[in-house]
């Protein structure tokens, strides 16, 4: 009687387990509290459409950041002067075969016999706030956007903008880092990695928070993400080693900076132009 009684409490033991295994459809998950998004599955700001409306906050930099595109060929593809002063509403167009087709379509539509031709005025930019570039006018002896003016010096030497550690390198894979990430504790400084002018402070891009980039001359430029605050305003000119910011972790999962160079447009390696330590 006590060998069945035994018997019967296993059998119902191991059914149990049976149904209690089952009943699982998939893995249990494994969690690493120590991970944290990859930048470019956070960015919502990327730009790949042929057209883009300016929008509030905006300058021309940012905008061709977003675009994966030198200033300089945004800006003369839009027939934008330097400073590059944009405002909000401006249609840009980040295509040639899109402004071409536009010019295309504008041209087709002559005025009809009898009806008086409408000629637009130029809209007064005095009254609009400018975003991208100074209020004051500046003088250039040449207004293409490919002038070099007074950024075609070369940069004489880089700084780390941190010392902490790098936890993220750069990758040339499509959906990969296109910088590096460097750990600190928030409210660390974060310092200019060469001389140049801010040509972008702000918020407006997603997934980099609160963002800086500077112009170091006509090629190269270098971007600071994550802030918990920023200590330069659009258009000021920095020196290299110069604070800028305070790490944070606006839009990031934990305190960092994400810091990128971008050569005429396109993501490089930073480590490569970086001092080794």
């Amino acid at each position: 009687m006590f060998n069945f009684t035994r018997s019967c409490t296993i059998t119902v033991i191991i059914v149990l387990l049976l149904v209690g295994c089952s009943s699982r459809q998939s893995p249990a998950p494994v969690v690493d509290v120590k991970a944290h998004v990859p930048l470019h599955k956070r960015v919502k700001s990327s730009i790949t459409t042929t057209e883009y409306i300016v929008k509030k906050g905006e300058t021309l930099y940012s905008i061709a950041w977003r675009a994966d595109l030198d200033v300089r060929e945004l800006a003369q593809l839009n027939n934008i002067p330097p400073p590059y002063r944009i405002y909000p509403k401006q249609k840009l167009f980040l295509d040639k075969n899109a402004r071409n087709t536009s010019n295309s379509n504008t041209s087709t539509e002559t005025p009809q016999i009898g009806q008086p031709k409408v000629v637009k005025k130029p809209v007064a930019t005095s009254k609009k706030q400018a975003y991208g570039g100074n209020t004051r006018r500046e003088n250039s002896s040449n207004n293409s956007p490919l002038s070099t003016g007074t950024f075609s010096q070369k940069i004489s030497q880089w700084k780390w903008p941190n010392n902490g550690r790098v936890i993220s390198k750069f990758s040339t894979k499509k959906q990969g880092n296109k910088g590096i990430d460097i750990a600190g504790n928030k409210g660390d400084l974060i310092k200019a990695a060469a001389d140049g002018k801010v040509v972008y402070a702000g918020d407006v891009l997603r997934g980099y928070g609160r963002l800086i980039i500077i112009k170091h001359n006509d090629d190269y430029l270098s971007a600071y993400a994550h802030n918990d605050s920023i200590l330069v305003k659009e258009q000021q000119t920095v020196k290299a080693g110069q604070v800028i910011a305070k790490m944070g972790d606006t839009e990031a999962k934990r305190v960092m900076l994400h810091f990128e160079v971008r050569f005429r447009g396109k993501s490089v390696n930073p480590l490569k132009y970086l001092p080794r330590r």
